[in-house]
């Protein structure tokens, strides 16, 4: 027991110096783990939507504490299996992806609409989108971590980016998704013929004898083309709070997985988060800023300042958008008080 602690502190105390956590050569096992917690989900998830409908909010808020509860008892096998150093840069990756992943929601909310996609159907294009989702950052990751084992100097080109994007969203990025809808769905016109018929949750029909992309198949090459966006814009991020391709992919997976859910639950909402964008991009251009100082300095911050920096530009958003929203609550109020004056 003595020796157990004794090593989580010297875990700790290495972590303290803001370099990374290192696993080594992690074996099979923890993979199998991941692997097989990720494939059981997914599949009690797809069982219970096994029938199209349109969840309820009280629904969509069960389900979404469900996998921010999963997410967390990864987190904690993190700690059992490799310390509180690799429990930090998983919490951070974690952090990150659930914050930047805000913003696909409401992206995917607005091309549902303009796609006039039914509520019901919404879930079962979402599932695969997530499973498309999930191999997608795996390239992304694995390629990512590789470079910059080899090319010191991508430190600073993935910092550049990260700056100039946050940059971007500060501004503005209510459009973002519009050039991925266009170009997904021209892409699969030259493919297939595409049908404005609905065939249940059929991605697949047929037309006169002939066989036809329904709207659901549309909808989810458009959902693949926009997560293509999003993981330029994280995978670059986490890659700031850790290298490890275990962490990185781990905390990058359970953060997806909770997407469908927090759809549901966000999607109408938008308009009450009026800070977002501001809080994002900060997020973005922190640890775009932590990259340059690691690329070109050396400089390493400590992953529980990194965490907390970001959990405080995150929840400071959604703050602020709460005090705006009472305060035009309250202005409409005593605007609808006089008119009656």
């Amino acid at each position: 027991m003595f020796s157990q602690l004794t090593s989580t502190l010297l875990v700790a105390a290495e972590a303290s110096d803001g370099k990374f956590v290192d696993l080594g050569d992690i074996g099979s096992g923890p993979w199998i783990v991941f692997g097989v917690t990720v494939a059981l989900l997914l599949g009690i998830d797809l069982y219970r939507h096994r029938e199209a409908h349109a969840p309820t909010p009280r629904e969509a808020l069960i389900e979404s504490t469900f996998w921010v509860a999963c997410g967390l008892a990864f987190a904690g096998y993190i700690f059992v299996s490799f310390g509180s150093a690799a429990f930090g840069e998983y919490l951070s990756g974690y952090l990150i992806e659930k914050a930047l992943s805000v913003d696909n929601v409401f992206v995917w909310s607005m091309l549902f609409t303009s796609m006039q996609i039914p509520v019901k159907y919404q879930h079962r294009v979402l599932f695969y989108g997530i499973f498309g989702a999930l191999v997608l950052r795996a390239i992304f990751i694995f390629a990512g971590t590789a470079l910059l084992e080899r090319f010191e100097f991508l430190l600073l080109v993935f910092g550049v980016f990260l700056i100039y994007t946050g940059f971007r969203v500060l501004r503005h990025r209510d459009d973002e998704g519009d050039e991925a809808s266009t170009t997904g769905l021209g892409l699969l016109k030259r493919f297939v013929p595409v049908t404005d018929e609905f065939d249940g949750q059929r991605f697949f029909t047929k037309v006169n004898g002939q066989r036809a992309a329904t709207p659901l198949l549309a909808a989810l090459i458009v959902v693949e083309a926009t997560d293509v966006i999003f993981a330029v814009d994280s995978v670059p991020a986490i890659l700031a709070v850790s290298r490890e391709q275990y962490i990185v992919f781990a905390s990058n997976a359970f953060a997806i997985l909770g997407l469908r859910a927090m759809y549901f639950l966000l999607a109408g909402a938008k308009e009450r988060f009026h800070y977002l964008n501001h809080g994002l991009g900060a997020i973005l251009m922190f640890v775009g800023l932590k990259m340059l100082a690691a690329g070109i300095w050396g400089v390493h911050m400590p992953v529980w300042w990194s965490l907390a920096i970001i959990a405080l530009l995150f929840i400071g958003a959604i703050v602020f958008s709460e005090q705006k929203n009472k305060q035009l609550e309250a202005a409409e109020g005593l605007g609808s008080t006089s008119d009656r004056s």
